[in-house]
């Protein structure tokens, strides 16, 4: 198997298992940001894995993000390259065809909470605390935080969180919409492993046009998506697995999908 960057990944049947692995704080560096994207990169070629999984080794942190060491300097053109290689990192991760699952497993501090973002579903243990610190620091989230976290809190909590340097606990991230579920310390892998047994059961191919459809609502109009949401109901009709899922339903049995 490759290796990446401060990375470890392991595969279970059809689902994918990415563990953040920069002691102590799984911070972010050049090498594991390209190491990411090369990942998603190879998973995405891969027809046999359907999810992807994401959590931080240990039970403190998921990642703080970026280490500060890297911009002490003031040098600007190593910060147009992290802020390139973060966008590049985390807009792979955002794109990749099938369902990709965070587990925030402790502090998701930038760009930490930054990759949870690039994330379809979050799932935070009740101890986790996540943040978007960067404006205190003379810097602001380069990473997708500006867009995706209003997305998905509404622009009032997102300027809390950005402007104001707010740090929400899992409970607050429930109620606001930041996380999909909280679960008790320890807990959250078994959630994610259970999530993503639930969207392996699905079509891939069927996902992946679900996914982009979806994604596209946040910057395409109503009127031009629903053209491309029939449109790509009826790509499906070319695919194996559209023919796989209808018979199987029929026959009242489980389909075995190709990815195909």
């Amino acid at each position: 198997m490759t290796e990446y960057t401060n990375l470890q990944l392991s595969i279970d049947g059809h689902i994918a298992t990415l563990t953040l692995q920069n002691p102590p704080a799984h911070t972010w560096t050049m090498d594991s940001l390209q190491a990411l994207k090369n990942l998603i990169t190879d998973l995405n070629v891969n027809d046999d894995i359907y999810a992807l999984i994401i959590h931080g080794d240990g039970e403190k942190f998921f990642s703080a993000g970026a280490d500060l060491n890297n911009f002490s300097d003031g040098d600007k053109g190593k910060a147009v390259s992290m802020a390139i290689a973060f966008g590049d990192a985390f807009e792979a991760l955002s794109s990749y065809r099938g369902v990709s699952i965070a587990v925030i497993n402790g502090y998701a501090m930038g760009g930490g909470l930054e990759c949870a973002l690039a994330c379809d579903i979050r799932i935070a243990e009740d101890h986790a605390q996540m943040a978007l610190p960067e404006t205190g620091v003379g810097l602001l989230p380069c990473a997708g935080g500006t867009q995706n976290l209003p997305w998905l809190v509404g622009e009032g909590w997102a300027k809390r969180m950005i402007l104001c340097g707010e740090r929400v606990d899992a409970a607050t991230a429930l109620r606001i919409g930041l996380v999909e579920e909280v679960v008790e310390k320890g807990a959250g892998l078994a959630a994610a492993q259970a999530l993503a047994a639930k969207a392996a059961k699905q079509s891939p191919v069927a996902v992946s046009h679900s996914k982009q459809l979806i994604q596209a609502a946040r910057h395409t109009p109503p009127a031009q998506n629903l053209i491309c949401e029939r449109e790509s109901f009826v790509k499906l009709f070319d695919t194996q697995d559209q023919r796989e899922g209808v018979q199987a339903f029929l026959e009242k049995r489980s389909p075995n999908w190709q990815n195909k």
